[in-house]
């Protein structure tokens, strides 16, 4: 990202398919002082007309860990005619790298602290756990791989919100001799119904971390979409 840009610099302008409160606010406020040469703005996919100043340019970072399908053809539909609208933010080593530290925080893995690498683990396999069904899941598994090889341990996607879901993925991981279970949210943290995760995790008996929210690594994700566009 240029440490400087000219006055007439495209508006970075968040778009959330949830809240503009709670997690999405805090990326944005966290993007904004770290970046505080770009003009950031946040708005729900349906209010980005607003959001987008008329005769700037704007670039819309879809606040998105995978491509979800039905929102991308929303923020398409709904943004000004030329407008510039990057890819979601995941899958990406970054993203993988703070899964790790949350599981960290949890002590539901072991962190190296110079080269946030796994010396040990306190259990035996992960479930990466997202919501949106088996397109999601899908498109989850590249990140599940990177977390993998940062804990050097098994780890699976799996839906939290609907079958077959987590129950499943526990299923099969404890057939293959995995008895020590957790949960690793790939959400930032609105995208499902409150309980969804406490509720999947006591199911299995497993531990779990906490969504990501406004983790460093999502707030550089989203800088370094917006800073991609303005290299192009």
């Amino acid at each position: 990202m240029p440490a400087s840009l000219p006055p007439d610099a495209p508006v970075l302008v968040l778009a959330t398919p949830g809240q503009t409160q709670g997690p999405a606010a805090e990326i944005a406020n966290l993007v904004s002082v770290d970046n505080p040469q770009i003009e950031v703005r946040l708005a729900t996919v349906e209010a980005l007309p607003e959001a987008i100043p008329a005769g700037r340019p704007a670039i819309v970072v879809p606040l998105l860990l995978w491509s979800d399908p039905d929102v991308m053809a929303r923020i398409q539909q709904t943004v000004p005619e030329g407008t510039t609208v990057t890819e979601s933010l995941g899958p990406h080593p970054l993203l993988a790298e703070a899964l790790h530290i949350r599981l960290a925080e949890k002590e539901l893995a072991r962190v190296d602290r110079m080269r946030l690498l796994s010396v040990s683990n306190p259990v035996d396999a992960v479930i990466l756990g997202t919501v949106g069904g088996e397109r999601a899941v899908h498109e989850a598994q590249a990140t599940a791989v990177l977390l993998a090889s940062r804990l050097t341990l098994p780890v699976v996607a799996a839906s939290l919100d609907s079958e077959p879901g987590v129950g499943v993925a526990a299923e099969r991981l404890r057939a293959a001799g995995a008895q020590r279970l957790a949960i690793s949210p790939c959400l930032i943290g609105d995208e499902s119904a409150p309980g969804t995760l406490e509720a999947a995790a006591r199911g299995i008996g497993a531990g779990y971390a906490e969504p990501l929210g406004a983790h460093g690594a999502v707030a550089e994700l989203v800088a370094r979409a917006y800073g991609s566009q303005l290299a192009t």
